[in-house]
């Protein structure tokens, strides 16, 4: 891919490290979590070597994402704090939705709707990790009615999770040029200008 030397710098190589090594986590969380949930995706723990290996590597990779997670959540939290401009954005979104975004209110390095993601992907991941530790019952041995209530606690927030995760994705695939800012690192400065003004004036200021 040929990049413009004007492009502007969106995230460092360790932010995307960062990034990518939650979102492998997941999927490889998300893979052999739904082969354990319904017996239709039992076939799924194949992936790992068998359902035995699955059941040994899930909550090790859930351990790595929740650490890469929680450094990923001191990176950025400060970056995804509401403001008004957030609200009125979010309160015009069915305009962005419909293809007219240049009348949105100007933006920051993220959006409303981003930073209600990121808050919720941290609601889900707490939930997450609490639930999960309580039913690793090889290295806990916790009451069986908090294990019982932990099993049901994580997959409601694992399902609710893939929903975000997908929506996630969703919106990347959408907003064209996003994917290589997670890439590359880099954005076009219409695109900045377009979707972040607010950031665009703060990184360049103009």
């Amino acid at each position: 891919m040929i990049r413009d030397p004007k492009d502007l710098k969106r995230y460092t190589a360790s932010e995307r490290a960062n990034h990518w090594v939650v979102g492998i986590s997941f999927i490889l969380l998300a893979l052999s979590g739904l082969a354990f949930f319904h017996p239709a995706f039992f076939p799924l723990t194949q992936l790992f070597g068998g359902p035995t290996w699955a059941r040994i590597i899930h909550p090790y990779l859930g351990a790595l994402m929740a650490l890469a997670f929680l450094a990923m959540f001191f990176r950025f939290r400060h970056l995804n704090k509401m403001t008004p401009a957030d609200r009125e954005w979010l309160s015009k979104a069915k305009q962005m939705v419909d293809g007219d975004d240049h009348n949105m209110p100007e933006q920051g390095k993220y959006n409303g709707g981003q930073k209600v993601m990121f808050w919720a992907l941290a609601v889900c991941m707490l939930l997450m990790t609490v639930s999960g530790i309580l039913i690793w019952r090889a290295w806990f041995g916790f009451d069986i009615t908090l294990v019982r209530l932990g099993a049901v606690v994580h997959a409601a927030a694992g399902a609710v999770m893939i929903g975000l995760i997908m929506v996630h994705v969703y919106a990347a695939i959408w907003v064209k040029g996003t994917i290589r800012a997670m890439w590359y690192g880099t954005v076009t400065r219409a695109w900045a200008k377009q979707h972040h003004r607010g950031w665009y004036r703060q990184v360049t200021g103009k």
